[in-house]
């Protein structure tokens, strides 16, 4: 079994993102970059899976600037044996991430795509249902545990009103949540063999794919300040005040 693991590159968890001036965006110059939280649990997952003997090859791949070669390297270093970048200036939107995917999984013949359930940068959730629809293949979102059976693929998920466990039959997709697993600490001498590893360099416009109409976005703005909050004597003074502030009415 061959794993595709589509790993983005976002402002790491740890810094507070700030927006520019204008409103344009997020302050990227000289912020750290790090792999999106969840697709870093979905590389761990693959790596165990082939730990285990149930996968033969792990292939990393990203969408986005130069930069993102560092990630890769990174996922190489993790355990990942190969990585693909697919080089493009342009930020790449759910719909069109989701076709470059596909593209590069019809290359490659992976019988699993395992990714993180959303990136921390647009909280969009969408990549991976959008490209198990197209794909045309079965997918198990939100997956907390993940095993294989007789040709199946057994996964938990966390939904509203608890757990429940699907099987999925492969080829397929699944998205992953914070509490599948811890990924590993990566090892310098894991980072020194990771330079050896091969890492393709790809320009979007030689794939092919169709890029979708795009979704605008109008400005950016930081969230509110909280307010101070006080302690109150009565049930019906915190009433009192929760509809001052327009939460009640």
């Amino acid at each position: 079994m061959k794993i595709l693991v589509p790993i983005k590159r976002t402002i790491d968890y740890n810094i507070k993102a700030k927006v520019t001036r204008d409103g344009s965006g997020v302050v990227t110059d000289g912020v750290k970059m790090s792999i999106n939280p969840f697709d870093e649990i979905a590389l761990e997952e693959a790596i165990r899976i082939k730990e285990r003997g149930e996968a033969e090859e792990i292939i990393a791949v990203s969408i986005g600037v130069s930069g993102a070669q560092q990630q890769l390297r990174t996922a190489l270093a993790m355990g990942a044996d190969r990585a693909i970048l697919v080089e493009t200036e342009e930020a790449t939107q759910p719909l069109h991430a989701a076709r470059i995917l596909l593209k590069i999984r019809e290359e490659e013949g992976t019988d699993l795509v395992l990714m993180g359930k959303q990136a921390i940068d647009d909280d969009a959730n969408q990549t991976g249902q959008m490209l198990a629809a197209l794909w045309g293949r079965p997918q198990a979102t939100f997956t907390s545990k993940l095993t294989f059976e007789d040709g199946w693929l057994k996964a938990t998920r966390e939904v509203d009103a608890g757990l429940e466990t699907i099987a999925v039959e492969l080829p397929a997709v699944v998205t992953t949540d914070l509490r599948l697993n811890e990924p590993r600490f990566v090892k310098m001498p894991d980072i020194m063999k990771a330079k050896r590893k091969p890492l393709d360099q790809r320009k979007l416009e030689e794939l092919g794919v169709e890029a979708p109409a795009k979704l605008e976005v109008g400005t950016h703005e930081p969230p509110p300040e909280r307010k101070g909050g006080h302690k109150v004597e009565s049930v019906d003074e915190l009433v009192a005040e929760l509809k001052e502030r327009g939460v009640l009415s």
